[in-house]
Order: structure tokens, then sequence, then C-alpha cells
């Protein structure tokens, strides 16, 4: 059990800090929209916030409610994607908005035992939509947040279980004002993380971020990006536009194709 004093100390500080510091002007904090949410919420996965602003404007512009990304071409909405990497989140995001609006007539479900069943939504995304898009009182868990947990909760521990973290999450929580408690908890989270402060290693589900130079994810977005601004090209074209090695570029264009992230047609590559 986790001492009532330092329950109530950390609450004030993280009160204190988001009411002074707190980053009240991102834009999907502007919004109870549940689809413009999700759509933030699938791109801050492993993206920082400063990429995602313009990226999140822009997206919504092109998409602006739900039932217009459901019926775009999904290479619409790679090209639209371009520069927040994962392309997969793109795809996910795109047949989930088929499956909502075949299914539950373009409305995205309060429930979060629904939103887990969606594509591309894991415990978090269902909860995060939950609490901003209808303020219910959930317990959530995300880099920001474990960190401050860590930082005064578990300073002594090592191999701490996500089980561990919700359950504080579970006690911390203001059943009141769980969408603006939430921000404050991440605001101050990434506060932290500012002043040098690394503890997500306490985590046992710590695993550290795999370089992206040189990695078959380069490769993969490198693939994509280049078909974002042609119609077609054949292998020999992707070869000389990425400047990649001919047997890396097929290994990923095989593994692409078998997810659906792009096509061939007539011995040439497109996005679908």
């Amino acid at each position: 059990m986790i001492d009532r004093k330092k329950i109530k100390q950390l609450q004030k500080t993280v009160w204190e800090y988001y009411n002074t510091h707190g980053r009240h002007s991102l834009p999907w904090r502007k919004t109870k929209n549940p689809y413009h949410i999700l759509v933030s919420e699938v791109m801050l996965q492993q993206t920082q916030v400063a990429r995602v602003i313009p990226k999140y404007r822009v997206f919504l512009k092109r998409f602006p409610t739900l039932q217009s990304l459901a019926v775009a071409p999904l290479r619409d909405v790679l090209v639209a994607w371009q520069g927040l990497g994962y392309n997969r989140r793109a795809q996910a995001l795109h047949k989930l908005a088929g499956v909502v609006v075949q299914e539950y007539k373009g409305r995205i479900p309060t429930a979060y035992e629904i939103l887990l069943e969606l594509p591309g939504i894991g415990p978090y995304t269902a909860s995060a939509v939950s609490a901003f898009a209808y303020n219910a009182p959930l317990p959530m868990v995300e880099t920001n947040i474990r960190t401050v947990f860590f930082y005064h909760l578990f300073t002594n521990q090592e191999k701490v279980s996500d089980t561990e973290l919700l359950e504080v999450s579970r006690v911390l929580l203001d059943s009141k004002r769980p969408r603006e408690w939430y921000w404050a908890l991440m605001d101050y989270g990434a506060y932290l993380k500012g002043q040098g402060v690394r503890s997500n290693m306490k985590s046992k589900h710590y695993t550290p971020q795999s370089i992206f130079k040189g990695s078959d994810r380069e490769v993969r977005g490198a693939i994509v990006c280049a078909l974002s601004t042609t119609e077609s090209a054949t292998l020999n074209k992707l070869v000389a536009t990425t400047k990649i090695k001919k047997d890396r570029i097929q290994k990923q264009i095989q593994k692409l194709h078998d997810e659906g992230l792009i096509q061939k047609k007539r011995g040439r590559w497109l996005l679908p």
C-alpha cells in the first residue's frame, strides 16, 4: 500500500505544476471530439509532440470526419501520414474507421471493452480515448505517467509491473476530473524527463527502443515515402530513389506487400 501522505503530496505537486506550466494549448486538448482525440493518440504513439502538432492539423483538414477517413483510399491516408513513421498505425486507423462506420454507424464506442477490440487499439489508447473524449475515470499508464510514479513512489524498486502501476493510477485518480488529471500527470512526467529523469528502465516491461538509422524500419519508411511521391515505381527505381541496397529493398517490399501497405501492378509497386 502507498502511504496516504505520499499520495496527497504527489497529487498536490502534479496539480501545481499543471496549473502553472501545463501544455494547455495543445490542439487535441481543445476538443472532446472522440475522432480527433483518437487521431492524436495514434499519432502520439512513439512520436514527439512537436512533430505531431502540424501533422495532426493537416490530417484532420484532409480527413475532417471518421466517415471521410473510412471512404478514402489507403494511399491518401499514407501520404497524409508521411513524416510520422510507423505507417502501420495509419493503416490500422484507416481500418478502424471502416469498422466503426460499418458496425457502429460512424460513432466511436464509449465502452472501454469495445474500444479495445478495434484495430490498432491497445489498453492505453482505449483508456485515453475514454478519459479525454468521455471523461471516464479509468486507470491508465504510459511513458510519462510511468516516469512520475517511478520517480516519486518506486524510488528503490526494480522490475515494477504495469499491473502495479495501474493500481497506483487507480488510487491516485481524480474521479471527478480524470481528463485534466491525466493531462497534468503527462505534463509533469514530460517535465521530469526534460530535467534528465530516466527511470522507465525500472519497468518490468521496459525494452530499449531500437536504433532507427540503418534499420529495417528505416528501409520500410523510405519505400513508402518514395511511393507517396509518385504514382508507381519499379524495383530499380525504388533502389535509385532511396539509395538503399537492392536486396534490402526487395526483402522489405515483400513484407510491406504481405501487410497490405503496398501493391504490385504490371511489374510496378504502388500504394493501395
